[in-house]
């Protein structure tokens, strides 16, 4: 009787984790990020880890030392590596969600600037490796 109390125990238990994981993959596949317009009216872009600041302060290049065309240029293509590595499976540890970045719309440097230095962060803190960006990146 211990034996079969046991196995139907594990049994509702593996039952449970597997609901869960399906609850979280639909979420995932369903709330990528967006770039959205601040109370200014421009994009904006907020980094919710703690090394940030440090990163942009004492790592990252100034944002006058590239032009918006050239951030529009390389955001794409780093948008675009960055949601097949998504939607693949890879690097999940890290890559969470998908990027939804449309070329079309005039985000600004700021926005730009501040894109293309997130993917320079990961690659930073996290070694992901990323061929849109530069070797000094």
């Amino acid at each position: 009787m211990k034996k079969l109390i046991f196995l139907l125990g594990f049994l509702v238990l593996i039952a449970s984790c597997s609901s869960q994981n399906n609850v979280a993959q639909k979420n995932k596949d369903t709330a990528p990020i967006q770039a959205q317009k601040n109370e200014d009216g421009e994009y904006d872009l907020e980094v919710l880890d703690g090394q940030w600041n440090y990163f942009i302060n004492a790592v990252a290049k100034p944002m006058n030392m590239y032009s918006e065309s050239y951030l529009k240029t390389k955001n794409q293509f780093l948008v675009s590596e960055w949601n097949s590595y998504y939607f693949s499976g890879r690097y999940r540890n890290v890559i969470e969600s998908s990027i939804e970045y449309d070329p079309n719309i005039d985000y600004g440097i700021k926005f730009e600037y501040k894109l293309y230095q997130v993917f320079a962060f990961v690659k930073w803190k996290y070694g992901l490796r990323l061929s849109g960006l530069g070797a000094s990146d």
